[in-house]
């Protein structure tokens, strides 16, 4: 995440990272949903303190379960939009447990990243819940791309996925900005 992030901001958004507490605490397990929440909200707090452009415009997001944290938090903040890399539709292997009754209330921009070989849920299962929210989100499909969006063992190969996606969020937030 901390290079994607330095790629993104090499072309022009300022971004900020953060571990949560169990990843600073090299705890293996995550922490219950609100502890993270706390967290994530704690983070946007400071952000808009202490960095002027993200008073202006703050998107939030992360990969994974940081983007389901981002999700879970966005309606209390004054988020512009979302970025979700890999969102966690479901667990692998358990499509019936869905993480998307919370989306519909965001009411947001949101761009959502997914790999078409994502075990925590496919475009194809993510295009149903998409389609009910409103504004309508967009989705970024990397072809052949897996949860952590890798298609290929080659590393130059990679590095130009990483870079389109990387160029796709800084195309659609300009795009956010906007309008």
């Amino acid at each position: 995440m901390v290079a994607f992030a330095r790629g993104i901001a090499a072309l022009g958004i300022e971004v900020i990272t953060f571990d949560f507490p169990y990843i600073t605490q090299k705890r293996r397990i995550p922490d219950r949903g609100p502890v993270l929440e706390v967290c994530y909200l704690a983070v946007i707090e400071a952000v808009r303190r202490d960095i002027e452009s993200a008073r202006r415009f703050l998107f939030v997001g992360g990969k994974s379960m940081g983007g389901r944290i981002a999700t879970q938090v966005a309606s209390g903040t004054p988020a512009a939009g979302l970025v979700l890399l890999g969102y966690p539709l479901h667990p692998p292997g358990r499509p019936a447990v869905m993480r998307a009754a919370h989306l519909p209330a965001i009411r947001r921009p949101m761009l959502f990243v997914q790999g078409s070989r994502d075990n925590f849920g496919t475009p194809s299962e993510l295009n149903p819940i998409l389609a009910g929210l409103s504004p309508p989100p967009t989705l970024h499909v990397v072809a052949g791309g897996d949860h952590s969006l890798k298609v290929s063992r080659d590393p130059q190969a990679q590095a130009a996925v990483y870079d389109d996606v990387q160029r796709t969020i800084v195309r659609w937030i300009q795009s956010v900005i906007k309008n």
